[in-house]
């Protein structure tokens, strides 16, 4: 901000400024005196550790500077959208093959611990995920271990259609339902355990379906034992699903604890 003083012709420069602008990002000075030209001279400027020249200004030439400043502040309001909009552009590289894994085994493992994906629609998920890592290992194989052009275009296309069906088997409104009592919370933890799995790589995609096609098989078999009994299950069928439950669980176990890694 600039001020004409009032007992002399000096011109007082508040705040910051900016000196020297260049095609590149200014940094701001903040000064050390709120006056700069004092009188007919100017005041030694100290910014940033750095001291400014003296000038002397003599009657007309305190106009010029004030014409000088106000001219520079104007093109460096004028110019810093573009200045600022280029120093937050940014160009991410793209995704490898292996963060995209990563990621949609992030999301499947998400949807089965919150309970948008049921037991069978992670099953068929992450038969299609063991598909592609099939698929992929295929084509290392054929290239020295290395995938070319072709092979990632490919490959990040299935994941394309693979990442579309997670979202719409998550926001379809079908929800696992694992019901009260204590076999409606062995399956919720059989989930949550299967969940912990896939979001740490203990557990691979081949085995994640296996798991939940295990679980879809016992979440069947319940929903016939209610339907048998008014929705209701007896002491008997609660003995069964738990037994079935008990080999899951060490299932569950035993993937995760074979050093195989996603």
């Amino acid at each position: 901000m600039l001020n004409r003083s009032n007992g002399n012709r000096g011109i007082s420069l508040q705040g910051t400024a900016s000196v020297g602008l260049t095609a590149d990002l200014v940094r701001p000075r903040n000064f050390s005196s709120k006056t700069v030209f004092d009188g007919h001279m100017a005041s030694v400027v100290k910014a940033e550790g750095q001291t400014e020249l003296t000038h002397f200004i003599h009657g007309e030439d305190e106009m010029k500077v004030m014409n000088a400043v106000l001219t520079g502040a104007a093109i460096f309001v004028l110019s810093a959208p573009a200045i600022f909009a280029q120093s937050t552009t940014t160009n991410d590289p793209p995704q490898t093959i292996q963060q995209r894994k990563e990621n949609q085994q992030d999301r499947i493992g998400q949807g089965v611990q919150s309970g948008q994906l049921t037991a069978g629609e992670t099953k068929n998920l992450e038969t299609k995920e063991a598909g592609l890592n099939k698929e992929e290992r295929t084509m290392r194989s054929e290239d020295d271990g290395h995938l070319t052009a072709a092979d990632r275009t490919k490959l990040n296309n299935q994941q394309n259609c693979l990442s579309n069906q997670i979202y719409d088997d998550k926001h379809n409104g079908a929800v696992q339902h694992d019901g009260p009592g204590e076999v409606g919370q062995r399956k919720e933890n059989q989930q949550d355990r299967i969940a912990q799995g896939v979001k740490s790589g203990q557990l691979t995609p081949g085995e994640t379906a296996k798991l939940e096609k295990q679980q879809q098989g016992i979440n069947r078999e319940e929903s016939g034992m209610r339907e048998a009994n008014g929705g209701k299950l007896t002491g008997a069928d609660k003995k069964a699903l738990n037994q079935q439950q008990n080999r899951a669980s060490r299932n569950i176990y035993n993937k995760k604890h074979n050093g195989r890694k996603q």
